[in-house]
């Protein structure tokens, strides 16, 4: 399918492996039924990018999303917009990092003639769309790349945080998702509650199925067929995830 290209890339930029073999991948016609030919209630903003091809319809829906995040804060830092210039450029040349700011800036426009209403519509029919056509293993790696987004200008703000939350439960996924993120690596044992999403009023059996759903929910396997490089990013955070069961293990006498 198409958007494996894209989201190959995108986990190629944040874990540094060279994709540019996979920019040969064909345009799968099971994303065409679902980007091209809606109708739009956008005036036709949206639409002028899924009646293209199912790559631009997908372009437009990953910036809709990093759209969301960078206007989180009620601020559009220069930081922010040459993060997404430089991960455009690099892995998809200049035509497509000038489309895609373009599109960006159409986007910013659009919340702030459209109002919140109509915003919020466009967010969740991109988030939908994309839900359809990924596995969560790969839903997960789009809500670490706008993770890494929001993370740019060198603070993360609660508004930050709501508005990944609102992403990854639009994309079908658990809105702590986006805490485990955070606190995978950190040494404290609240991070160590965070990582397995749970809180330190857990029972040791809510403990022990909390460490067993996520082992399968990011356990290597699931990501093998994106490459080595990817593989071993899963396996440095199931270390982390195995650290954070551990401190908790050792903090209650658990075996």
């Amino acid at each position: 399918m198409g958007y494996v290209k894209w989201i190959f890339t995108i986990i190629g930029f944040m874990y540094g492996r060279f994709w540019g073999a996979l920019m040969g991948y064909l345009i799968g016609s099971a994303l065409v039924s679902l980007f091209d030919g809606a109708p739009s209630t956008m005036d036709g903003t949206y639409s002028q990018y899924q009646s293209k091809s199912p790559r631009e319809g997908f372009l437009y829906s990953l910036m809709i999303l990093s759209a969301h995040i960078i206007q989180a804060d009620g601020k559009i830092m220069h930081s922010e917009m040459e993060y997404m210039r430089r991960f455009l450029r690099q892995n998809f040349g200049e035509d497509t990092m000038r489309q895609g700011e373009k599109i960006l800036k159409s986007c910013f426009n659009l919340r702030k003639q459209k109002g919140e209403n109509v915003w919020q519509s466009q967010l969740l029919d991109a988030c939908e769309k994309i839900s359809r056509t990924m596995p969560s293993e790969h839903r997960l790696q789009l809500i670490s790349f706008l993770a890494e987004v929001a993370k740019v200008d060198g603070k993360v703000e609660k508004v930050e945080l709501d508005a990944l939350r609102q992403i990854a439960s639009a994309l079908g996924l658990s809105p702590e998702v986006v805490d485990q993120m955070f606190a995978l690596g950190g040494q404290s044992l609240e991070d160590a509650y965070k990582v397995l999403g749970i809180s330190p009023d857990a029972t040791d059996d809510e403990v022990r199925k909390a460490y067993r759903k996520m082992v399968v929910q990011y356990h290597p396997d699931k990501v093998e067929m994106l490459g080595d490089d990817v593989k071993e990013a899963a396996t440095r955070k199931i270390q982390e995830i195995n650290e954070a069961k551990e401190r908790i293990y050792q903090a209650r006498n658990m075996k």
